[in-house]
């Protein structure tokens, strides 16, 4: 099978954009305790499934033509401190990173951008490699403090 990166790289964006970060397609989970978001169109599929709130590891897979292409995955979240006794600063941190989300590079649709900034928030990404093999971290920091810290890996599939 023949899969353009360019066409990977433009419904990657594309599913992102309506992912997550855009307007939460939730779907039934295949798995109990997870929460998945689709979005397709024809030949293409994503599905992005999850599992936790202050912490939630997950991972993306895209397939073309009913077959898997690319995948990554992700783990981390919010700083410790964070977790359990201040929901409104958690949810104020996850509408920020959505926020960042929808600023993708078009060249790297996985993750935001290398730095976005608003108000009191700064996002910064930092990927090595491209849409075939990459690795990454994102940070978010609120008056220059971290408060949510992911890695991210992944790649085409062969």
């Amino acid at each position: 099978m023949e899969l353009s990166l360019n066409e990977l790289k433009k419904f990657l964006y594309e599913a992102n954009a309506h992912g997550y970060a855009g307007d939460d397609q939730n779907i039934l989970p295949q798995r109990s305790g997870f929460h998945e978001l689709e979005y397709g169109k024809p030949d293409w599929y994503f599905r992005d499934s999850y599992s936790g709130h202050y912490y939630a590891p997950g991972q993306e897979v895209v397939y073309y033509k009913n077959e898997p292409v690319w995948a990554m995955a992700y783990s981390g979240g919010m700083k410790e401190k964070y977790h359990k006794e201040y929901d409104d600063f958690v949810h104020e941190t996850f509408t920020f990173l959505k926020e960042a989300l929808l600023e993708m590079d078009k060249d790297k649709p996985y993750r935001g951008p290398n730095s976005y900034k608003h108000d009191s928030w700064h996002y910064l990404s930092n990927i090595k490699g491209d849409i075939t093999d990459f690795i990454g971290n994102e940070k978010i920091f609120h008056n220059n403090e971290l408060v949510f810290e992911q890695n991210f890996i992944g790649g085409t599939i062969k």
